[in-house]
C-alpha cells in the first residue's frame, strides 16, 4: 500500500510493509541516518518516520505482521529514503 501528498516542498508517504516488525523497521531508519525520538518515532535530516503495526490474516489459518509507516520531509530527502528503506524491507519481510 502506498499514499503520497504533496503540500509545498514537504511530502507525506504512507507505506505498509508485510513480514517485518516495528523493531526492525526503527533499525533500518536509524542506518539511513535518523535518530529513535520516540517509540514509533525516527527523525532525521529534513525528515521524521512515524510507524504502527498489526496482525493480518493472509490466509484462513496464518497471519503476519505488517508495519505501516508514514514518511514525512523535504521531497528531495524523502524520495530517495523512501526508496532505500523499501529495498531493506523488501529483503528482509514480504
Amino acid at each position: 500500500m502506498s499514499d503520497e501528498r504533496t503540500a509545498g516542498a514537504t511530502k507525506t508517504v504512507e507505506k505498509s510493509f508485510r513480514g517485518i516488525s516495528e523493531r526492525l523497521a526503527a533499525h533500518y531508519l536509524t542506518n539511513l541516518g535518523g535518530e529513535r525520538v520516540e517509540e514509533n518515532r525516527v527523525v532525521g535530516d529534513d525528515w521524521e518516520a512515524t510507524f504502527s503495526s498489526q496482525k493480518v490474516d493472509i490466509g484462513p489459518t496464518l497471519d503476519i505482521t505488517e508495519v505501516t509507516l508514514v514518511f514525512e520531509g523535504d521531497t528531495e530527502t524523502l524520495d530517495p529514503l523512501v526508496e532505500q528503506f523499501s529495498q531493506k524491507a523488501m529483503r528482509a519481510g514480504g
